[in-house]
């Protein structure tokens, strides 16, 4: 395979290796570890250092190992000059292997074609369906060899390719695949910041460096040595570089003198070496150092005046080395060195030649004949705009806004520089980059007076401030846009309210309640906006739209059709008014048709992980809160991580990994003010009080319920809240806060009127019967699990029944006990909620059944994603279409699959079905069996199969 990228191959001498081994015994040994055969697993480590700290040469080992050991490597290296050009990175680390591309799924294939500019595309491709196609694609190469996938300089790949690496390192599970990152020690490196591995590269230590001094060609001596030893400060280039540089000026009789910041002596070192180069070398070395590490080809070809022989002196003068048919600068120090030595006339006729050689890459040519203009240029401009065009279609939003924001600075018009400055806002919201944006946005302001522009601007600023954490500025913002907008009658006023009230449902204010319902009064009906209509109702006030909004809804979602953004919001409406099925429904609708997952955590997209956990989905609730988590981590979106780590701790309370959920929520906690975000807060303290439940601290449980709630009784966040009162009350029993609870569950009922779900009514019906007098609490039981659609809520419905046959068998009523434990345990056990489990087991051993006869369940004991793949392998999909929905490779998904078979006392995949479906037939006995002392329950195994 064709090395790709800033290789270092086999020609290498052990004096140029030297740098990087000596001394580096124990980094050496690790990387050697990571890059053995071992089939079994993938691996991720993050190689940090400073410049010249010898991280490439510990990646050029692991090249040289992996090859040697029979392993497939591809390489990517970031470049300055490509840190705008979308997916460069991705593109230069699949060109050798482009062909994997043609056994891909079609959608697949489309997606991770538009983006690296294969073919064009009529709709951006899904960030998330691109991610797929590269996971897909690495797992098809490590198929027969195991496979090492380096990135260099880290800190300068595009964001677009960092995403999608990011993606697929989340979900290498079981792939033979190691990916290793270097990256300088004080970069970003969103998506990788947090939960890798990290190898610190650190300085030599004096024994080390004078070990590295004693192997250079001639070892300096004396005070010579001390001066290199105390200025290289443990660097390994600096240690090797001044030793040559020391090594010539002692034979020309020269002396060193004048001590230099570290990083600028060095530049100076190779900008020396370079100045005595003949012109026409100078020149090509130039170009080279101008050109990118995916447009080194076309320098490679030289000026027209060059021949094969202009790059010799550079390379005796150890600057460049040759690679098969490529030149490749022997450290990135030694190219930003040449370059910037260089005058700007020198370097503008370098980036023209570059232009000229690239005619046939345009985005390229752009980008350089960006590079070479000074003054507003309006062909130069234009070429950006195209540039940033496609760069939009494939998804590449930071690609698009750094091309609009230099393009706006080369347009000659200032009306056009303010659209363009507006057009990068737009995109720039999608990396998450709140400063750039807003710095943006100020640019408009500082552009024009346009009102129009100068509202879209701080638009963008608003609504990427509200998946933020400071939401009161947000809010500020965000309803001055739409007065604004509403004095000028602009349709924008409707986008500034739906982005207000997700910062109004994040905070919980209810002066924010008011001032958006003062504004939507105003807006006219628009039937082609009604979802968005809907989306603000809901938001801002569930409570009070559910009676108006839930009627219209299916007709909504019909109309939405193939609009996978509309379906989301509508999907999140469901789920706000309690429509379980029907959020989850519009939600696998819309993740179905791959657009769903955009680039950020869009409004409240943790709603389908909740929707999912509402009805029993656990593995999926999971899978989701990882992405999210994910996505906003890497853009520094601390309200939407936050919200992630809520749900995932949430789930992992209700399965008993009680220390797991407690470090999640600390997270969340520490990530957002409580007072700002306060669904978060709520979201957060609930899952602490399931996790002391889960323990049976009821001591604890109630002070986090109760948190919920003011002093006086009020709901501390109008939606959230009240999720909470059945578990309030259940932790009040057991403490002796009876009284305080039943006030605070009558309040709350009486706050919420006659509207309420049917979801709420029977919580708000399950605290009544846990707080009623013993011979007063049945007919409340009753009404609880009175409704069928309570089996929409498997897990709470399950509370009811428990607590339902406790009561029983405390009157005595064993018989009719038994019945509703049984019912209950069943879903317990299909939901893997061990400490309920255990707690029905416990009840049904009282009821006169042994817990041995309460056969355990095999499938309850598979993790949440074991689960999901099991029940859509039993539903007949293959490996791929596995993968294609839970976002996994295929080997992963068999890999999972091979695995379970055993647990589950199988050795057929034809086999899965009748595991399952013996699994969920305690479901249907639960509906059955919930007649018994409580009106009839309906559901049961059409239920499952509905919901899986």
């Amino acid at each position: 395979m064709r090395n790709n990228g800033r290789a270092r191959g086999g020609q290498r001498s052990t004096r140029d290796s030297a740098p990087a081994v000596v001394s580096r015994e124990t980094e050496t040994a690790e990387i050697v570890r990571r890059v053995g055969v071992d089939r079994s697993h993938s691996d991720v480590l993050i190689i940090t250092g400073e410049p010249g700290a010898g991280k490439s040469m510990l990646l050029d080992l692991a090249v040289d190992r992996a090859r040697s050991s029979g392993r497939r490597v591809l390489r990517t290296v970031g470049s300055e000059s490509e840190t705008h050009l979308g997916f460069a990175g991705l593109y230069q680390m699949l060109r050798p292997v482009l062909g994997v591309m043609e056994s891909l799924p079609s959608r697949q294939r489309s997606a991770l074609r538009a983006v690296l500019g294969l073919d064009d595309c009529a709709e951006t491709p899904d960030a998330a369906l691109v991610g797929l196609a590269v996971l897909t694609s690495l797992s098809d190469l490590a198929e027969t060899d195991p496979l090492l996938v380096v990135v260099d300089d880290a800190q300068w790949i595009d964001r677009g390719t960092l995403d999608v690496l990011s993606f697929v390192a989340r979900r290498m599970d079981s792939e033979p695949i190691t990916l290793l990152v270097g990256v300088r020690t004080a970069a970003a490196l969103p998506g990788f910041d947090r939960g890798y591995e990290r190898l610190e590269i650190g300085p030599l230590g004096i024994e080390a460096a004078n070990r590295l001094l004693d192997q250079q060609p001639t070892p300096p001596t004396g005070r010579i040595r001390v001066r290199i030893l105390e200025e290289a400060a443990g660097n390994p280039l600096a240690l090797a570089e001044l030793a040559r540089v020391a090594a010539a000026r002692q034979l020309e009789g020269s002396s060193i003198e004048g001590p230099l910041p570290l990083t600028d002596r060095l530049k100076r070192i190779f900008a020396e070496h370079a100045a005595d180069l003949p012109e026409p070398t100078r020149r090509t070395l130039l170009l080279l150092a101008a050109a990118g590490a995916t447009d080194a080809p076309a320098a490679s070809m030289g000026l027209p005046e060059a021949d094969d022989k202009v790059l010799v002196p550079a390379e005796q003068a150890g600057l460049v080395r040759q690679e098969g048919p490529r030149v490749v600068f022997r450290n990135p120090l030694i190219r930003s060195a040449v370059y910037h030595a260089a005058s700007f006339e020198e370097r503008r006729r370098a980036h023209l030649d570059l232009a000229e050689l690239l005619r046939e890459e345009p985005d390229r040519r752009a980008w350089h004949l960006a590079a070479a203009t000074l003054r507003p240029d309006q062909e130069v401009s234009a070429a950006l705009q195209q540039t940033a065009g496609r760069a939009r279609r494939r998804g590449g939003y930071a690609a698009a806004a750094a091309a609009l924001e230099r393009a706006a600075e080369l347009s000659p018009r200032g009306e056009d520089r303010a659209r363009l400055l507006t057009e990068a806002a737009d995109a720039a919201v999608f990396t998450g980059q709140l400063g750039w944006v807003e710095r943006l946005a100020a640019e408009v302001r500082a552009s024009t007076d346009d009102p129009a522009l100068t509202g879209e601007a701080s638009l963008a600023s608003g609504q990427l401030m509200a998946m933020g954490k400071h939401h009161t500025a947000a809010f500020t913002l965000l309803l001055r846009v739409a007065g604004e907008a509403a004095a000028a009658r602009s349709p924008r006023v409707l986008d500034a309210l739906a982005a207000a009230a997700v910062v109004r449902y994040y905070s919980g204010e209810e002066f924010q309640q008011r001032e958006i319902q003062g504004l939507l009064s105003h807006v006219p009906d628009d039937d082609a906006r009604a979802a968005l209509h809907a989306w603000v109702l809901a938001v801002s006030d569930p409570s009070g739209a559910g009676a108006s909004l839930g009627p219209l809804l299916p007709g909504l979602i019909a109309e939405a059709k193939d609009d996978a953004k509309r379906l989301t919001m509508l999907a999140i409406v469901s789920w706000l008014l309690d429509r379980t099925p029907l959020a989850a429904r519009t939600f696998d609708e819309a993740f179905d048709r791959w657009q769903a997952h955009g680039p950020l955590p869009d409004g409240l997209g943790c709603a389908a992980g909740w929707t999912y956990l509402e009805q029993g989905r656990w593995a999926e609730a999971r899978s989701v809160a990882a992405d999210i988590a994910a996505m906003a981590s890497s853009a520094g979106l601390h309200h939407a991580e936050a919200c992630a780590r809520a749900l995932d701790s949430t789930v992992l309370s209700l399965l008993g990994d009680t220390a797991a959920a407690r470090r999640l929520t600390a997270q969340a906690l520490a990530l957002v003010d409580p007072l700002e975000s306060r669904s978060v807060a709520v979201f957060a303290r609930r899952a602490l009080g399931m996790a002391a439940v889960a323990e049976g601290d009821y001591d604890t449980a109630y002070t986090q319920f109760r948190s919920a709630f003011t002093d006086d009784g009020d709901p501390v966040h109008y939606h959230v809240s009240y999720t909470v009162l059945a578990e309030l009350a259940a932790a009040a029993v057991r403490r002796g806060r009876r009284g305080d609870a039943t006030e605070l569950l009558e309040r709350s009922a009486r706050r919420l009127g006659t509207g309420i779900s049917a979801r709420v009514a029977a919580l708000i019906a399950r605290g009544r019967a846990l707080l009623a007098d013993p011979e007063l609490a049945e007919p409340y039981f009753q009404a609880a699990l009175a409704d069928a659609t309570g089996e929409q809520w498997p897990f709470e419905r399950a509370q009811t029944r428990l607590d339902y046959g406790e009561w029983l068998r405390r009157q005595r009523r064993i018989a009719e006990a038994r019945p509703l434990l049984s019912a209950a345990l069943a879903t317990f056990q299909r939901l893997g909620a061990r400490p309920w489990i255990e707690r029905a087991q416990t009840e049904l051993r009282a009821a006169g059944i042994e817990a041995s006869s309460v056969v355990p369940d095999a499938f309850a004991e598979l993790s949440p994603q074991q689960q999901e793949i099991v029940r859509l392998a039993a539903r007949g999909l293959t490996n791929r279409e596995i993968g294609e929905k839970l976002f996994l490779s295929p080997r992963t998904v068999g890999s999972h699959l091979y695995r379970v078979f055993p647990k589950l006392g199988i050795t057929a995949r034809s086999q899965l079905r009748d595991v399952l479906e013996g699994t969920l037939s305690g479901a249907g006995v639960q509906g059955q069996e919930g007649a018994v002392g409580g009106p009839p329950a309906q559901g049961g195994a059409h239920a499952a199969d509905t919901a899986w």
